[in-house]
């Protein structure tokens, strides 16, 4: 009796085993549109698309995890979730306590502007003068782009896109600082119809997902399929259903 309770438990651990085998937990913010966003109820845009091809050629089935985007990393390092897919850019700083597999997306910090600036800041090189007044979010690539280089500008931050908007519009600043995916939710944008992208990155990020640092199994798994997705234009599909202008595939 002892023997055939024992070989059920076997059984009954090694089926709920090959069953979460089978499933990719991802996380995501959920919160950045183009590539991820909530809209009734329903999460949309680049990474979940990306999420449901990757576990399609994988054999996984796709579980999408919303978490605020602070709490993806220790989610990931308690193993909560499987992958982050999020929109996050290769550093050295994050490369120190994640793996990255490789990019899918170059993307790069762009300069935003009222169009009541358009005959004054519309050239590349505006951002350059003297005095220029340029909005950034505090800690982010634009931020550390801002300060490094622009030493003649007037640095303000702004907690978020939002009221940096509102800093344009009040003529508090004279150009925004922030990632690519800000500027092309304006590219479709009714509501910030007067806000203009001027679509130059002034830096290159690359974007890619992430895995536990010692899941090098997960990322070479992550990578074929995404080589693959490159080669049968899924990937080029899935951007350009979502990114309204010209962009970028990281190679």
């Amino acid at each position: 009796m002892f023997r055939q309770m024992l070989f059920s438990l076997v059984l009954v651990f090694t089926v709920f085993s090959v069953q979460a085998a089978g499933v990719l937990k991802v996380g995501l913010s959920a919160d950045y549109q183009p590539l991820h966003f909530k809209q009734d109820g329903k999460i949309y845009g680049v990474e979940p698309d990306n999420a449901r091809a990757v576990g399609k050629i994988l054999g996984y089935r796709v579980e999408l995890v919303e978490l605020p985007f602070e709490e993806l990393l220790p989610a990931l390092n308690a193993g909560k979730v499987d992958v982050i897919m999020s929109g996050i850019s290769i550093t050295e700083q994050r490369s120190q306590n994640m793996l990255f597999a490789d990019p899918y997306l170059k993307v790069g910090q762009m300069p935003i502007l009222h169009q009541s600036k358009l005959g004054s800041h519309s050239q590349p090189w505006a951002i350059y003068r003297e005095g220029v007044r340029v909005g950034v979010e505090p800690l982010t690539t634009g931020a550390k782009f801002a300060e490094e280089k622009l030493a003649n500008a007037d640095i303000k931050y702004f907690d978020n896109p939002d009221q940096a908007f509102a800093g344009l519009r009040e003529d508090q600043i004279d150009l925004y600082l922030h990632d690519a995916p800000t500027s092309w939710q304006l590219a479709n944008s009714t509501e910030n119809s007067d806000l203009i992208s001027l679509y130059t990155p002034l830096t290159e990020e690359l974007l890619a997902w992430v895995v536990q640092k010692d899941n090098a199994a997960l990322a070479q798994e992550l990578n074929q399929a995404l080589e693959l997705m490159k080669a049968n234009g899924s990937l080029e599909y899935i951007l350009n259903r979502w990114i309204p202008v010209s962009i970028e595939v990281a190679n």
